[in-house]
This record gives C-alpha cells, structure tokens and sequence, in this order.
C-alpha cells in the first residue's frame, strides 16, 4: 500500500509545533478589573479626583510609614453636592466633605468610624483666591451635631473659628522647596474639644497644604504644582 501524502503547508507546519513545543492555545491568568483617573495639574485649591498627598509629622524619621490623603471625587454629603477627600494611614480613617467656589473653601462635614460631624453653616477653611495677603483674616462659627452611624444624635454644640494669614515664606520639606502662606488657626467649641485650640499650617496655591493643622509635613505628592503657580 503506498505510503499516505501530507501536504507540505501541514509537514512545515507540523515541525513548526514541534519546535515551539505546543501549538495549543496556553492559558492566561485573568486580568482584574480596575478603574483609574488621569492625574491633570491642580486647581489653585487641589480638587481633582485622584490627586494624593503623603504626610509624616514634623520631627519624625524619614522612611516611616506616611499618612496618605487622597481626593475621592464628587458625592453628596447631607443631600448637597461636595467633594470627598480621605486620610488613612497609621489607622487613621477620617473623610472630608467639602465645596470650593468663588468665596473660598468650605467644610461642611467629616467623617470618622462610627460618627459623622455635621456643620451648619459650613466652616470657611480658605478665603477666595485673590483674597490672600499677609494680615488678612476671617472668622465663622457653625453649629456642629454629632451623628452615629444608626442616625442617632450624640451630642450638638457650637463651634467658633478665626485665621489669620501671618507672612509668606520659603519652607523646604521633603515633598520639595515652596512658597508657602503662613496660617495661623484657632478654634474653640463646646462639643468637648474636637479640634486643638490653636494650629499653624502652611498653603501653597496648585498645591495645597504642606503643613496641616495637625503638625504634618508634606513629603510627597503625585501631580507636577503648575508653572508659575507659587504665591
């Protein structure tokens, strides 16, 4: 009986298989999915979506383990259009709610595990842009009600604030070299001291804060300041 007859594409084909080791289609591990926002140079007050910040308190080592604020995006907050803003990091597990316009940059709640602060009206952080200046001030008091994750209210009081703008000055930490605006804050409530009495902290404009009221340095962030965005 003669020999079968394979065509030669099958032949080379064939060898080819061979010498490759399978021609099998090889399995691949399953990708995940993820979503992720393109980073874009800040606003004067940093807003966008996905911009982060790390942190260490002033004094400590280099290397040691940051506190990590990111900007959440857009959500609602007591039925009311806000940005959201989280800091973790060392346990810490705090969210700011906040709205920038035309007069600056209100606080109107935070969230922490277990309780929600509530203020009405909203706490002015920040002044309008082309407000700043050395000796400028400005001051608020809000009502702040303490709310439990189950809605209950645990306590309620009053909260007053005042700034004042000292100076602007030159600062270098490890996040880099800045112009920064020198503020100083105090604040006094009578919902059992929520927040320390006094505070200084340090805002750069495109930036943001490279000393918060909590004593933390800016170290790094994850978005280029924007050209000629210094005070």
């Amino acid at each position: 009986m003669p020999a079968p007859r394979f065509p030669l594409a099958a032949v080379l084909a064939g060898a080819l298989c061979a010498a490759l080791g399978s021609c099998a289609p090889q399995a691949t591990a399953p990708g995940t999915v993820q979503s992720s926002t393109p980073l874009t140079r800040a606003s004067f007050y940093p807003q966008e979506t996905g911009l982060q910040w790390a942190y260490l308190p002033e004094g400590e080592a280099a290397g040691s383990t940051p506190y990590v604020v990111q900007n959440l995006g857009p959500t609602l907050f007591g039925g009311e259009a806000v940005n959201a803003s989280r800091m973790t990091g060392r346990g810490a597990d705090q969210t700011w709610y906040r709205v920038t316009d035309a007069q600056g940059v209100k606080l109107l709640g935070i969230r922490k595990p277990g309780v929600t602060v509530r203020l009405q009206p909203a706490w002015l952080e920040y002044p309008a842009p082309d407000a700043w200046r050395a000796g400028l001030t400005w001051q608020g008091q809000s009502q702040v009600t303490l709310v439990a994750d189950d809605g209950s209210v645990k306590g309620s009081g009053t909260l007053s604030y005042s700034y004042l703008v000292q100076e602007r000055r030159a600062v270098t930490t490890p996040g880099g070299r800045f112009d920064v605006w020198v503020v100083t804050r105090q604040i006094s409530d009578t919902v059992g001291g929520l927040f320390p009495a006094t505070q200084q902290l340090w805002f750069t404009p495109f930036v943001g804060e490279v000393r918060t009221p909590e004593g933390l340095l800016l170290t790094e962030r994850n978005f280029a300041a924007r050209s000629g965005g210094q005070p």
